[in-house]
């Protein structure tokens, strides 16, 4: 089965981000990393860090835009899919790195990271 047009078009969002983020020094450790309470689009090493980005990708600044998208439930989503990937990454590795949540907003041709997209409340 193929993929939606929706699906090559957040495909083509990742890959977009996933070499400025390459080109930034980060490196891809993982690519939508899936469980059953969410999924990372990119998990990224950038000097010892763990990186969890989240890609938003939208055609037009309507609605509020790519960044807009990123809604407290999705970061809440993100955050809890991040804790199953340290559990698994703890039975491998043994010791917790540091991490941070980044945010890569893709507006029409204009691209925006946040990085340490801390969210209040989390």
């Amino acid at each position: 089965m193929g993929a939606t047009g929706r699906q090559l078009h957040g495909q083509a969002g990742e890959d977009r981000a996933l070499d400025y983020l390459s080109g930034h020094g980060l490196k891809l450790v993982e690519r939508n990393f899936r469980c059953k309470v969410g999924e990372i689009d990119l998990v990224m090493n950038h000097q010892g860090c763990l990186v969890f980005v989240e890609v938003r990708r939208r055609e037009s600044l309507a609605h509020g835009g790519a960044l807009a998208s990123v809604t407290p439930a999705k970061q809440r989503r993100m955050v809890r899919a991040a804790q199953w990937y340290l559990k698994r990454y703890l039975q491998r590795y043994r010791q917790m790195p540091p991490c941070r949540f980044d945010v890569v907003a893709i507006d029409g041709d204009s691209l925006n990271w946040l990085r340490n997209a801390i969210v209040e409340g989390m």
